[in-house]
């Protein structure tokens, strides 16, 4: 069977509120994909979304010291709400609970499996590249809020320039190699040092543009940013 991960960023189940509109376009898009394709399955990784932003900047406010590994734990804990929810949507394809571990021992019973945020250190795009060495994918899509990658932030810069593909050296070179909760890059520097040394390759893409993840997943010609070796 085909193996396909999917880095599904909080930024676009729950940007604000939960986004039950895209979730249900989602998931009839993913179910018709499936239904089409039974030898494909499917695992999603779940970002914390908005409730992580939250939560984080409320402790912060209130104890400015606060350590890193107790803010990520609140990080990890709306990724754990939020991977319910999308379990719960894709009830009919998934046959596992929520993975929180994934180097846990475990098999991949029906065509989703759904996983959460582990522990301190990294994002669940790290818990993305476990999962997809664990179950021999060679792609990671990571779905976000941008449709590319760009050579500097463009909010901050007029000049960057989105990318078609960029290597894991220069990549790393951007996001650098050190992880704070709440980092904002494209992927994590923890997972993408893991991708590199594993030979994988990442699409970066934006997840509200459904069609274009389906041309993703069917190998067409797509908008997005490619990274590999």
């Amino acid at each position: 069977m085909k193996t396909t991960v999917l880095s599904l960023g909080g930024s676009i189940v729950a940007p604000d509120n939960v986004d039950s509109a895209f979730l249900r376009a989602f998931r009839e898009a993913i179910g018709e994909y499936l239904d089409k394709n039974e030898d494909a399955r499917l695992i999603l990784t779940v970002g914390g979304g908005a409730p992580a932003r939250e939560y984080q900047k409320a402790a912060r406010e209130i104890d400015a010291a606060m350590s890193s590994d107790e803010l990520d734990w609140l990080g990890i804990r709306a990724t754990h709400l939020n991977g319910a929810l999308v379990k719960a949507v894709f009830s009919k394809y998934v046959e596992n609970d929520l993975v929180t571990d994934p180097t846990g021992q475990f098999e991949f019973k029906g065509q989703v499996l759904v996983a959460a945020g582990w522990k301190p250190g990294f994002s669940t795009d790290t818990d993305a590249v476990y999962l997809a060495r664990k179950f021999g994918a060679k792609t990671v899509i990571n779905l976000s809020n941008i449709k590319k990658v760009y050579t500097d932030d463009p909010k901050k810069n007029p000049d960057a320039k989105p990318l078609d593909s960029i290597c894991w050296e220069d990549f790393i070179k951007m996001v650098g190699s050190e992880w704070s909760p709440g980092k904002n890059t494209p992927f994590d520097p923890i997972a993408s040092q893991m991708a590199k040394d594993d030979g994988m390759r990442v699409i970066c893409a934006d997840g509200r543009n459904i069609g274009n993840l389906i041309a993703i997943l069917e190998d067409k010609a797509f908008e997005g940013t490619t990274i590999s070796p």
